[in-house]
């Protein structure tokens, strides 16, 4: 006989699946064909910490709206502790409307091999190949091992001002004799916060950058700075896709438009930034 506990928890199991089964109906709607792929074969996507006041279902409608093929997903979007179950529903949503989850983060690795390994299997199984990250020092032996094992690339991200991976040549150092697949996740905001050129970094860099956060911000050099739509302060869009073209950006990689300011509705600033960004990529292939 079944217990009143195990008859409520078929009740959700079977009402959650309709709810995902209606939500990919929705999904699975056509875009239109102008929207298939409007950046010459960039993987331009959305790190979800944008759409932060959205949940997941709500954060993927946006993408989808945006044009977009691609997300990298942060933990409240798809956490790294999610049941193969959840892991399974998300691919499903993101995959009826055609998005690709091409990268994860930021994630923290320790000298834990264990916790490391659950976050690479993670990544495994919702079919991402890029983990954005902030790893100890002493984690970088067993990232070593993880990276080879399962083939996932680890993108040091780098933070502003004060944090430990802050300039060129903090992540120059942390990976220079390490894996070839630990490299970095060039975000260009918290470069320029710190005093730093975001294009110079990806052509310093250069086959390390695995990933790149796509923002720019008002003040340079001033750890109080806020975002702006790209282009309107001091990231050079159009240099930035000049150097991942030197660099041969891996088509595999992650390049993630990030829009922190405006959270409760940043779709409108988004939407500037993504013309910005498709008017600098034709700027840059015709150079």
């Amino acid at each position: 006989m079944f217990s009143h506990d195990k008859l409520k928890r078929r009740h959700f199991m079977a009402t959650g699946s309709a709810l995902v089964a209606s939500a990919v109906a929705h999904l699975s709607r056509p875009l239109k064909a102008a929207e298939k792929d409007p950046y010459g074969g960039w993987p331009i996507g959305v790190q979800s910490y944008s759409l932060r006041q959205f949940n997941t279902l709500e954060a993927i409608r946006h993408i989808q709206g945006m044009g977009l093929h691609f997300a990298e997903f942060y933990s409240k979007h798809l956490n790294v502790q999610a049941t193969a179950d959840q892991i399974a529903e998300t691919s499903k949503l993101c995959a009826a409307a055609e998005i690709k989850l091409n990268a994860h983060g930021v994630n923290r690795f320790t000298k834990d091999h264990g916790a490391n390994r659950k976050i690479f299997s993670f990544a495994k199984h919702a079919g991402i190949k890029n983990i954005t990250a902030d790893p100890d020092p002493e984690s970088f032996d067993s990232l070593d091992k993880l990276v080879a094992e399962f083939g996932i690339r680890i993108c040091i991200h780098n933070h502003g001002p004060k944090h430990r991976y802050n300039t060129i040549a903090d992540i120059q150092n942390a990976v220079a004799k390490h894996h070839k697949w630990i490299g970095a996740c060039v975000d260009t905001g918290h470069f320029i916060r710190g005093g730093t050129d975001p294009v110079k970094a990806v052509r310093e860099l250069g086959p390390r950058v695995f990933a790149v956060h796509i923002k720019d911000d008002k003040f340079k050099g001033d750890p109080r700075s806020h975002n702006v739509v790209i282009g309107q302060a001091n990231l050079d869009v159009v240099g930035l896709f000049k150097a991942l073209k030197k660099i041969n950006f891996p088509s595999d990689g992650s390049l993630s438009l990030e829009y922190e300011s405006n959270p409760q509705n940043p779709i409108d600033d988004m939407k500037q930034c993504l013309e910005v960004a498709r008017a600098a990529i034709a700027k840059a292939g015709n150079a």
